[in-house]
């Protein structure tokens, strides 16, 4: 998910089966074994390698898939978790003491790429061939990349089918049918008609952006026209009622419960939440793309997900690019994300998981038009992601109306 503070953090389902790695990671990426080094009597190159994967399944199956990689490259790898990566590579960052490998939320990779710490991966060798533009382009800063993500996702609509099918509804495609929907779904204080997660974190900004990138608006200039009506939209959902005034707070966690329990008729999620959902038991939900303005128009979505970084560690980066090119390889990235529920970067696995899972199609579809956040703003993006996230606080509990929210909002980010 992007979920948490600097990005939709993924929450992981703690009861999901142990992850089977795939045969094909064995011999996916070629190369030598770590043990040759050993055996030359040089040893094998330890790399560093730094994540925030603090729960179950990934944080058992990430180990195996970096010791899988690595014994490809030749090399050994010491994982450390950390759970405020952000602020920790940051920190280190100052020092130029970047772990020799990074899994961090995209929108961090320009901000820490601009202090000089991390290696340039193209540099080093590693290919883009075969992976969707926008995702290669979230992994640039100042044309070099630096970036590559073996998995993404995107947000979409969720919808309780039985509650639909009941009030004699189809899934909404615009905001006129969204608002006629939420509205006549909600039942008091039962239930609300729609849910969605804006608090006062990065995860607050991710969840805003799927209405306002699909209402055409871009980051760069947070008081467009577009983003008013995008602010405008869940001012409305929240003042009559048919969304919560508990969004504010809320995080994509929260909203899941809350649509898992029958508190909302439809909610703005991601795909990680797909085996919540399952073990709640919860199976009578459709997913459709974000509404639009009118129809006609193109459903958007903020990319979210992690980039695998280097540390501009000398020769370490080549062996570090050597890991990065296994673990994004197709079979690698297919088996991180199904176990992640999120899309492969790569457009062939991406296919693969679409036709074999219909539950993912929706996402597989809308990621080749997904924004990446820091696109337009680079390393800018976390300044306009604040000052965002503080205009739809300040709206969403009346204390302005969404024009001067997003006013002092654009004021914010480019002062």
């Amino acid at each position: 998910m992007t979920n948490g503070p600097g990005r939709p953090r993924a929450r992981m389902a703690a009861g999901a089966a142990a992850l089977v790695i795939s045969p094909f990671l064995l011999g996916a990426c070629g190369g030598t074994p770590a043990e040759t080094a050993t055996a030359s009597g040089t040893g094998p190159v330890t790399l560093t390698a730094m994540d925030y994967y603090n729960t179950e399944p990934a944080l058992s199956a990430l180990p195996k898939l970096l010791d899988t990689c690595g014994a490809q490259a030749g090399v050994k790898i010491e994982r450390q978790v950390v759970p405020d990566l952000r602020t920790k590579l940051l920190q280190l960052a100052g020092g130029h003491a970047i772990p020799d490998l990074v899994l961090l939320d995209n929108p961090d990779l320009q901000q820490l790429a601009a202090t000089g710490a991390l290696a340039d991966l193209g540099a080093a060798g590693l290919k883009t061939d075969g992976f969707y533009d926008n995702i290669v382009a979230a992994g640039r800063y100042e044309g070099r990349l630096y970036g590559l993500a073996p998995g993404v996702n995107a947000l979409a609509l969720f919808y309780d089918k039985k509650l639909f099918a009941s009030a004699g509804l189809k899934p909404p495609t615009t905001w006129d049918e969204l608002k006629a929907a939420a509205t006549k779904l909600t039942d008091g204080t039962k239930r609300h008609g729609l849910g969605f997660a804006v608090p006062a974190t990065e995860e607050g900004s991710f969840q805003f952006e799927a209405f306002f990138l699909s209402a055409g608006a871009d980051l760069a200039t947070l008081n467009s026209p577009e983003a008013v009506s995008a602010l405008g939209l869940l001012s409305d959902l929240v003042t009559s009622g048919a969304a919560p005034k508990d969004v504010l707070s809320w995080t994509q966690a929260n909203v899941e419960e809350q649509f898992a329990n029958g508190g909302l008729a439809m909610m703005v999620n991601g795909p990680w939440q797909i085996p919540q959902l399952v073990k709640a038991g919860v199976t009578g939900f459709g997913i459709v793309p974000m509404p639009v303005p009118e129809a006609g128009g193109t459903p958007s979505s903020p990319l979210g997900g992690e980039v695998w970084a280097a540390g501009n560690n000398g020769p370490k980066a080549v062996k570090a690019a050597a890991v990065i090119k296994c673990l994004t390889s197709t079979e690698n990235s297919l088996t991180w994300s199904k176990l992640t529920n999120y899309v492969p970067s790569g457009k062939e696995a991406a296919a693969r998981l679409g036709a074999s899972d219909p539950r993912m199609k929706t996402f597989v579809d809308l990621i080749a038009g997904a924004k990446g956040r820091t696109a337009e703003l680079g390393a800018k993006y976390p300044a306009y992601s604040q000052a965002l996230w503080t205009a739809v606080q300040s709206a969403l509990s009346g204390q302005n109306p969404p024009k001067a929210a997003l006013d002092a909002a654009q004021r914010q980010a480019a002062g």
